[in-house]
């Protein structure tokens, strides 16, 4: 790795996820690559949905941070593949906890995480009420929550209540 991408990663390290201030873009998984181009530097970013609002926003902190170092660069939006909570670190699972967001369970993958939303449906309606299995709070550790909402403060995650400790809390959706 040459020097200048070494530099352009210690810098956008820095970056945070305007939703999430105490992630950086890398420990969310939208910071994607830096690599060195005949013309300069190109930064790869994913957003965790197309449809992310924030994503304008990174890309002018990522862009202003390039700026600033005086490299010469392209920033890169890619959509395939697409960014999966998968891409998310585990620095970033205990932040968020911190935070008082609960993180995502398992991995996107699996059949359990990703219940379709019949399925979500049909719990509430045979009186279960509670979102995915194993969505812990981030308040108290309380597995006894429901979800509220399938949109918290974001579209990418989901509003809980914890039937212990009353609190609300957004959980992280699984992708």
């Amino acid at each position: 790795m040459s020097q200048t991408v070494e530099r352009v990663w210690a810098e956008l390290e820095r970056l945070s996820d305007p939703e999430i201030p105490v992630l950086s873009l890398r420990e969310m998984g939208i910071l994607r690559d830096v690599r060195e181009t005949a013309d300069g530097v190109e930064v790869v970013i994913t957003p965790t949905y197309s449809g992310c609002p924030a994503m304008a926003q990174i890309e002018d902190d990522v862009r202003q941070t390039l700026q600033s170092l005086g490299v010469p660069a392209r920033v890169v939006t890619r959509l395939a593949p697409a960014w999966t909570t998968d891409w998310m670190s585990e620095t970033a699972h205990e932040k968020l906890r911190a935070y008082g967001i609960a993180p995502p369970q398992g991995r996107c993958a699996e059949a359990a995480v990703a219940a379709p939303a019949a399925e979500r449906v049909l719990r509430f309606v045979r009186g279960a009420g509670q979102g995915a299995p194993g969505v812990a709070c981030p308040r108290c550790g309380s597995l006894h929550t429901v979800e509220t909402s399938h949109f918290g403060s974001t579209a990418c995650k989901a509003l809980y209540k914890c039937l212990d400790c009353q609190e609300p809390f957004d959980h992280f959706k699984p992708y």
